[in-house]
Parts: C-alpha cells; sequence; structure tokens
C-alpha cells in the first residue's frame, strides 16, 4: 500500500489492519507486563479509524498506576514505544492509542467537561477563552467539546507549551 493512493479494496482493508495493529500492540505490551512482573488483562478496540489498546486489572489497577506515572507521562512514553513496535513490523507509521487503568478514559472526560464549561464561559461573556498547556491529546479533546457546544476552538502557542483559545461564535 503506498501513501497517498486509495481504493474500495483500501477502505475495506482499513478495519483489518487497524485490527492487525492492535495485535501487534498487544502482544508487545504483554511482554512488556511480563518483564516488569505486572498483572493485567489487553483489550484491544478501533475506534475513530484508530487502534485502541487498554490494559486493565481486576486488582484496582494499583500495580498499573507505575505505567501510567504523574500526569501520565510513562503512559504517552509506552504509547509511542508501542507505536514503534507496531511500526517495525507493519512499516506502517500508526496512531494507535494506549489507555492504562483507565487514566486516558477518566482524562478524556475531565477534558470534555472542561471544553464544555470554557465554552459556557464564552458564551456568557463573549470573550475569548485560554486554557493551560495541554498535549495534543487533551487539545484534541477539548477541540471536540467546545465543536460539540456550537463554538470554534484553536490551538497557540508551540510545544510543549501549547494551548488551547475558545473563541466566540
Amino acid at each position: 500500500m503506498t501513501e497517498g493512493t486509495t481504493s474500495a479494496a483500501e477502505g475495506g482493508d482499513t478495519l483489518t489492519r487497524l485490527e492487525q495493529e492492535g495485535e501487534i500492540a498487544a502482544d508487545y505490551l504483554e511482554g512488556l507486563l511480563d518483564i516488569a512482573d505486572l498483572d493485567g488483562d489487553i483489550d484491544m478496540d478501533v475506534e475513530a479509524d484508530r487502534a485502541a489498546v487498554s490494559i486493565v486489572s481486576d486488582a484496582g489497577g494499583r500495580d498499573l498506576q507505575k505505567l501510567v506515572g504523574r500526569d501520565g507521562e510513562v503512559l504517552e512514553a509506552l504509547q509511542e514505544l508501542t507505536r514503534l513496535a507496531v511500526h517495525r513490523e507493519t512499516g506502517d507509521r500508526s496512531r494507535l492509542m494506549l489507555d492504562i487503568a483507565g487514566f486516558r478514559a477518566k482524562k478524556r472526560a475531565e477534558l470534555a467537561e472542561l471544553g464544555a464549561q470554557a465554552a459556557d464561559d464564552v458564551k456568557k461573556s463573549g470573550e475569548p477563552v485560554k486554557l493551560a498547556p495541554m498535549t495534543p491529546f487533551e487539545r484534541k479533546v477539548v477541540h471536540d467539546a467546545v465543536a460539540a457546544a456550537g463554538l470554534r476552538s484553536e490551538s497557540e502557542g508551540e510545544e510543549p507549551q501549547r494551548f488551547v483559545v475558545v473563541l466566540p461564535a
């Protein structure tokens, strides 16, 4: 499959390709859990045209918190390593999303609430609202929440200090 070309067959193969990415990622993460001597189950899914892999635990996930780190820093690093493992196997760049112990799902809900609240504030005041710097994942969630509230938003600044500005209608 060459970059920049699409066909009807390729569209049908997208799901298969994403499932393959998920399986490669799951194998990689399973090995990591074994090395770290941590218990966890791996769930795979396809969400919004990306493979989504989650590591969950029945034991409350205390041990898995080590893989999340402070503010998700370790999770972000593991996601990049997992994407590299997928790239090594497939030769294609991966947009895989990794969640550990529900951290990213919880963060998504908090950020959606933040975006909705910022949109409410802008509607009431008519003034733009600047939010704190965020990761690309966090900004995407906020942009989606602002759009759902009927307003628009933009990202400004340079990484790692890039932030969302919610704008009046």
